[in-house]
């Protein structure tokens, strides 16, 4: 062959988008990345990491913040965003907490602390849906909100006493699994049968898709989005119930953390879909990747801080990774 002559297609080398590795990053780092971060603590640590005990108590702490990020998970879906879900799981928390310490029945004060959650998750959803408000502001507005509120009812102080029957829980283990996991995988479950399989799930992907199409076609926006809030509420709620239990004790800022978590936690499963949507499948690939990191950093003696710097520029690399998904798609 000549310096003039051509390759033919045949042998013509593959583009980026031809190549088998470009495309498997792609559409599916987000899964390349988990199974990198196992293989590499399992090869720093292999007696530890993969011990039964470790991977149990991987899945005990991504518990929690599975149910909370699931829930944020709804309200991503239909476009809009909810910063309160961790104060709202420390409110509702607390709230069960301080009942049951002034004696109010276990049942009665969990169903209290529900109510509480879904009273927020209202909120945010009139204010979004209804009076037309950012989801930013409204719900950085409740946030502040209802932080303040759960000072006022821990008084500022760590709430101990509850009843004993109230720890099973946060802390039973019915067959030597943790209860919170069961927890866990039935919210996450019921949430994408949800989105997957009934009228209310396609809805809310019409309404995040484009929501001036879906009002055309007949779908009530405003209250497809309150909806969406209600249901952030309920699982945040849940998850600050379950929180308490497990430490036995409630605080003014014991969940406040999971806000951030959550959302890191729905962006990386934003960039599962070609569409960059979010979705409860690449939610709790996303909540794995960030439990198995910061057990990971913990085996190896990585301190809290470096976590936090790991953490932030994870939700960077989602967040961007997300938006050329949606770009591309």
């Amino acid at each position: 062959m000549t310096k003039t002559d051509t390759l033919s297609p045949a042998t013509a080398l593959p583009t980026r988008e031809q190549n088998p590795l470009f495309q498997l990053f792609r559409q599916g780092g987000t899964v390349v990345a988990l199974i990198l971060l196992i293989a590499f603590f399992t090869l720093m640590r292999p007696e530890v990491f993969l011990s039964f005990g470790n991977v149990r108590n991987i899945f005990e702490q991504i518990a929690i913040l599975t149910i909370i990020a699931v829930g944020q998970t709804t309200v991503m879906v239909v476009g809009d965003f909810d910063l309160s879900v961790g104060t709202n799981a420390t409110l509702s928390g607390a709230t069960a907490a301080a009942l049951m310490i002034g004696g109010t029945p276990v049942p009665l004060a969990i169903i209290a602390g529900l109510c509480v959650g879904i009273l927020v998750g209202m909120v945010n959803g009139f204010l979004v849906a209804f009076l037309k408000l950012s989801a930013f502001v409204a719900t950085l507005a409740t946030m502040t909100t209802v932080g303040g509120l759960a000072f006022l009812v821990t008084s500022g102080t760590t709430l101990y006493g509850m009843p004993e029957d109230f720890f099973v829980i946060g802390q039973g283990r019915p067959l030597g699994i943790p209860l919170p996991i069961f927890f866990a995988v039935a919210v996450g479950l019921i949430l994408w049968l949800v989105l997957r399989f009934t009228t209310l799930g396609r809805r809310w992907y019409a309404v995040g898709g484009n929501a001036e199409v879906a009002r055309l076609s007949g779908v009530n926006v405003q209250w497809t989005r309150f909806l969406a809030f209600v249901i952030a509420g309920l699982a945040s709620a849940i998850g600050g119930i379950i929180l308490v239990s497990r430490l036995g004790s409630a605080s003014s800022a014991s969940a406040n953390n999971y806000m951030m978590l959550a959302v890191a936690a729905v962006f990386l499963g934003m960039t599962i879909l070609k569409s960059g949507q979010a979705n409860v499948g690449g939610t709790l690939v996303g909540v794995g990747i960030i439990g198995v990191m910061s057990n990971g950093l913990n085996i190896i003696g990585v301190n809290t801080y470096i976590q936090q710097v790991l953490t932030g520029l994870i939700i960077i690399a989602a967040v961007t990774l997300s938006a050329l998904k949606a770009r591309d798609a």
